[in-house]
């Protein structure tokens, strides 16, 4: 049966009713052509001369691509959303990167598996810890604060160093746990190591903390950070030695219970938040340190910390060690407690103690730095089996990050520090071609209007840099702890 469709009003736009075919051209035409901006950065830092100098491992193949097109391909895919190895098959068929690049041919995803199996230990230390001062000796930022962290990242498959370990999301399942410390004035990682997913929070710390503070080169620290993970005594003394201030988030043991419970001097600086200190000594600590605490009552705000958990057979009193009990609370004094949510803050500063808890709500900025990797720049997505290859390849995603980030300090306009997504599809994702000629190459892009003036505020800008370069993101240490 035929079937006349008729418009409901009026009649079909002209448009519909023109015939319609396909031509083609042998004009190379990229999606990306934006990416010349970032391109354009990294000549401005010397990027290449740096790939050049730091070590990276060899190709002795007559037919291995270079090592710095291997990583500058590999950085571009994950600024234009490469998320996987299989994704740079995209990339490879876009001439365009080859063109401006001046490179012979596109590398494929074997080719990027190929090098990052290349890297030991060894050559990992040696070429991140040399990128990292390059990076950071660009960046004319002091007086800084560091923040450390850990994360899960888990795994499928039967990679080396994934085993079962701390996964509060997919219990059971096998995981790595890498350890990072931040930059809050920078937005930058400061550091990354790949760790076995059954260790704790704190292992191998002291060491991190080595790398880290020789990658900043002499960079003065105001103030370091930590979550209850880190609260060690040997922590503790190592950053008094190397006379490093630090607020650090207490791990709940029955001493820090029992100085929570039994305190009764708190002072409200908010509605529902209440704030003391006290002096508090572990058994293996060789000196009592400064404890803030913090307790926020949750019939009058969403309250964040821990319930103080007093389970019946400690309910009314509370081991101290050494065979001798202590009478902690009356069964009264234990419904009250109930509607509290509570932290402690070991810090080592002399300041009021509201300013030494604003201190510390701060750090949370590093769990956003934690997802921007994981979720803009893919990091558990570039993932092969040997334990050294992933790291490599993790590091090379963090210093994608990190040259992002001193990037977007020169978009102007904008938010302080916009997120790869939005530069992407603003900026990067632009339509053009390249004209090569004796003399110059010239790109032409598909942009208009105000979009053109954007780009060309950028372009400018860049051409401006001076090294190095002043990042900041207006977050990190207050003037109050400049002189400390």
């Amino acid at each position: 049966m035929h079937h006349e469709y008729r418009p409901l009003y009026g009649s079909f736009p002209k448009t519909m009713e023109k015939k319609r075919s396909i031509r083609y051209t042998s004009e190379e035409i990229t999606s990306w052509g934006g990416i010349t901006a970032m391109y354009e950065f990294l000549d401005k830092l010397d990027f290449d001369g740096e790939l050049r100098s730091c070590g990276l491992p060899p190709q002795y193949s007559n037919r291995g691509y270079p090592p710095p097109q291997l990583i500058r391909g590999f950085l571009t895919a994950l600024w234009c959303g490469a998320g996987c190895y299989n994704d740079m098959e995209i990339f490879r068929r876009d001439a365009f990167f080859k063109d401006y690049n001046g490179w012979e041919k596109m590398a494929g995803q074997r080719s990027y598996v190929r090098y990052m199996n290349k890297f030991t230990q060894e050559s990992i230390s040696h070429v991140f810890g040399h990128i990292g001062k390059w990076l950071f000796g660009n960046v004319s930022v002091d007086n800084i604060t560091l923040d450390f962290d850990s994360t899960v990242l888990q795994m499928s498959g039967e990679q080396e160093g994934a085993v079962v370990g701390y996964n509060p999301n997919r219990k059971g399942r096998k995981s790595l746990h890498p350890l990072l410390s931040f930059c809050p004035e920078m937005r930058m990682v400061t550091d990354f190591w790949l760790r076995m997913g059954d260790t704790s929070a704190s292992t191998a710390i002291l060491p991190f903390l080595e790398d880290t503070l020789d990658r900043l080169q002499g960079k003065r620290v105001g103030l370091v950070r930590m979550d209850s993970g880190f609260f060690s005594g040997d922590i503790l003394e190592y950053l008094e030695n190397k006379r490093l201030h630090y607020v650090i988030s207490c791990k709940f043991n029955n001493k820090i219970k029992h100085l929570l419970a039994s305190e009764t001097t708190w002072v409200e600086i908010a509605e529902g938040i209440e704030i003391a200190e006290t002096m508090y000594k572990a058994d293996k600590w060789s000196k009592a340190r400064r404890i803030v605490m913090v307790r926020q009552d949750t019939t009058k705000r969403d309250a964040s910390g821990k319930l103080l958990n007093i389970n019946a057979q400690d309910q009314y009193c509370i081991d101290l060690g050494n065979d001798t009990y202590q009478l902690l609370i009356q069964f009264t004094d234990y419904i009250e407690m109930s509607r509290y949510r509570y932290s402690g803050y070991v810090t080592d500063l002399d300041l009021p103690m509201k300013p030494v808890y604003d201190l510390y709500r701060g750090r949370a900025d590093s769990e956003n730095r934690i997802k921007e990797l994981k979720y803009d720049f893919s990091l558990n997505g570039f993932v092969v089996n040997r334990f050294d290859a992933n790291e490599a390849c993790f590091n090379f995603i963090v210093l994608a990050y990190n040259l992002f980030s001193m990037f977007r300090t020169v978009i102007k306009n904008r938010d302080s520090a916009p997120f790869l997504k939005s530069v992407r599809y603003e900026f990067f994702a632009i339509p053009a071609k390249i004209k090569r000629g004796e003399n110059e190459d010239v790109v032409y892009l598909a942009s208009t209007g105000t979009g053109r003036l954007a780009f060309k505020s950028i372009w400018q800008e860049i051409q401006d840099i001076t090294l190095p370069r002043a990042v900041s993101h207006k977050q990190g240490t207050p003037k109050s702890l400049s002189g400390g």
